[in-house]
């Protein structure tokens, strides 16, 4: 599953294309090979800067079965994403307006089983919808951790992939597999590690994936761009805990000063 995506889903691919669609909307798929690494957390403070930014954010939690973007932004939607799939809701009945100005969020289902034989297509496809609407700046895929059919269809019909890890060497080996398999697709990648004492350490272990790839002859054309590090505090799990979002009440941690500098790199890979 790593070293390719079956002709099928080349086949769906060209199907959810971005390319016909004429829409302001770009799409940012926010990832990681590991769970655990704080990728969702990442996402809605991501979404918090960047409507600050008087830009119209969307969010879809596309972590299939695990989500848990509606604690974060503290709201209860009528309906999940799967409800719009299956028929049960609209579109616009499915995006959620929460607390936040500018920010809708098209919610997942947490313990949501679904059919072993579903195609991932079934879900990448509410990306392309949204996009349609021609409403939203911006939106950002929480996609689920790991390398599955469903992640890699979601990655396939995004205009950027953030790559989210940290200095644990597992989360490590796991980005460097998913950069691997997105090479086989794309032009580059956007890397940014959580967690970590200081910027130069993720720029340090950038450099390494880069010289790993090339001597294990990765595609030469694809890039790999590390735009930022947020560095360790406890107050991404006291806000957490309460339900507020960390970039909105603790300004004055460095962490905020992270978030912002990934965030404004973000916006100039998006230009």
């Amino acid at each position: 599953m790593t070293e390719g995506i079956s002709t099928q889903g080349e086949k769906l691919v060209s199907l959810s294309s971005k390319e016909n669609i004429v829409s302001k909307t770009k799409v940012i798929a926010i990832t990681s090979g590991k769970g655990g690494v704080g990728k969702s957390t990442l996402t809605a403070n991501i979404a918090f800067l960047l409507s600050k930014k008087n830009l119209k954010i969307a969010v879809i939690d596309a972590d299939i079965g695990l989500a848990n973007m509606q604690v974060l932004f503290d709201v209860r939607p009528k309906f999940s994403l799967f409800d719009y799939i299956d028929g049960s809701a609209t579109l616009e009945e499915t995006l959620t307006k929460t607390k936040y100005n500018n920010i809708t969020l098209c919610a997942g289902k947490s313990g949501f089983q679904y059919a072993k034989g579903s195609s991932s297509f079934v879900f990448s496809r509410i990306v392309t919808d949204i996009v349609k609407l021609n409403t939203y700046d911006i939106l950002l895929v929480d996609t689920g951790a790991g390398l599955n059919e469903y992640v890699q269809e979601f990655l396939n019909v995004s205009d950027e992939i953030l790559a989210v890890t940290t200095t644990d060497p597992s989360a490590i080996t796991d980005a460097y597999a998913l950069i691997k398999m997105v090479s086989q697709t794309k032009k580059k990648l956007l890397l940014c590690f959580n967690h970590t004492k200081n910027y130069q350490i993720g720029a340090t272990i950038t450099q390494s994936i880069k010289t790993l790839a090339q001597k294990n002859q990765l595609n030469r054309k694809f890039m790999v761009i590390y735009i930022g590090s947020i560095s360790v505090t406890q107050n991404i799990q006291i806000s957490a805990r309460k339900r507020v979002l960390f970039s909105m009440k603790f300004k004055e941690d460095k962490a905020y000063n992270d978030l912002n500098d990934i965030v404004d790199n973000l916006l100039k890979e998006l230009n």
